[in-house]
């Protein structure tokens, strides 16, 4: 391509991510984070671009296209941000280099992470435990595999998670690891929690003041978990970290189609074809945990009181960060 006002090409591995991201078909924070660089140096790699500013621009424009897919999910904004701010050089050959040598680096200290995260999290469950699980989260799955691996003997108690059941992805990978798993409808959470030792959740972004944004449900699973004293531990690497949240950011909750809720036709059958007005459906799909219903959080970097992970996001990102797929 050349400068101009075109708006750059995008490559094909770029759209089908995007599109991929937004469906849902790759889901989970850390897999979001690792498709998003993965395409990221595809399009570096492909790039036809003749000069340093042209080949900026198309990359730019491809970390466009995958942000916008998921608003919620900091994960993907923190993996753009890694490839983008490695790309250096002055030449076109020296840029391509340096993006696809960053997207590989973010994607093997991803690989490694999670594998350090689950050795930190074991530390909290002992043989024996009952686990309450929400949603699907290779995080808090990670902490239960390393658990398994040490030699304990664990037991799940997952909520199915509506209205996409993700709770089911949950239990099939715990019954693979051959864990006994007990399977709840989610407005039963309450009742299972005098059965469970712990109720462990990952995070799909963590905010300055401690507070966790995770799957809609998450924020009313750890009142109960409190009000019962079950503790609430939350597995969340670093890159689920909000930096803008620094400079008072606050994290938006992402609307989902409502359709996953109630089918048009389903719809009808409740308003009726004559209805004068359309039946309200909301489908948010994510929920605030305040930090004070949560005993830890379990990073690579170790665990935390959720009030002192400003700390380590310091340390991370400092005082904020800027968009770098911006114009």
């Amino acid at each position: 391509m050349t400068d101009g006002d075109a708006e750059p090409a995008l490559h094909e591995a770029v759209v089908e991510t995007a599109e991929n991201i937004a469906t849902m078909e790759t889901r989970g924070a850390a897999t979001i984070a690792d498709a998003a660089a993965a395409a990221l140096a595809d399009q570096a790699a492909a790039s036809d671009a003749e000069t340093p500013a042209a080949f900026r621009a198309e990359l730019r424009a491809a970390a466009r296209e995958l942000h916008d897919t998921r608003p919620t999910a900091v994960s993907l904004p923190n993996a753009l941000r890694f490839v983008l701010q490695g790309t250096e050089g002055d030449t076109v050959a020296d840029l391509r280099s340096s993006a696809i040598t960053a997207a590989e680096s973010f994607r093997e200290d991803l690989d490694r992470a999670q594998d350090r995260l689950g050795r930190v999290g074991a530390n909290r469950l002992q043989d024996g435990d009952v686990v309450m699980t929400h949603c699907h989260s290779t995080d808090a799955l990670a902490c239960i595999e390393a658990a398994l691996e040490q030699g304990k003997e664990l037991e799940a108690i997952v909520k199915e998670t509506r209205p996409r059941k993700q709770g089911h992805i949950t239990a099939r990978q715990l019954r693979e690891w051959e864990v006994p798993v007990t399977l709840i409808v989610d407005n039963a959470a309450r009742r299972y929690l005098d059965d469970a030792d712990h109720v462990l959740v990952g995070a799909d972004s963590i905010a300055a003041d401690g507070s966790v944004i995770n799957k809609i449900g998450t924020s009313g699973l750890a009142v109960n978990a409190r009000d019962r004293g079950t503790p609430i531990t939350v597995a969340a690497q670093t890159l689920k970290l909000h930096p803008d949240t620094l400079t008072g950011h606050t994290v938006e909750i992402e609307d989902r189609d409502v359709r996953e809720v109630l089918s048009v036709e389903e719809q009808r059958e409740i308003t009726g074809d004559d209805a004068d007005e359309e039946l309200v459906v909301e489908n948010p799909a994510f929920d605030v945990t305040p930090p004070r219903y949560v005993d830890a959080i379990v990073t690579e970097h170790g665990q935390f009181p959720p009030e002192s992970i400003v700390t380590l996001m310091r340390e991370l990102y400092g005082a904020g960060v800027d968009d770098p797929w911006d114009d």
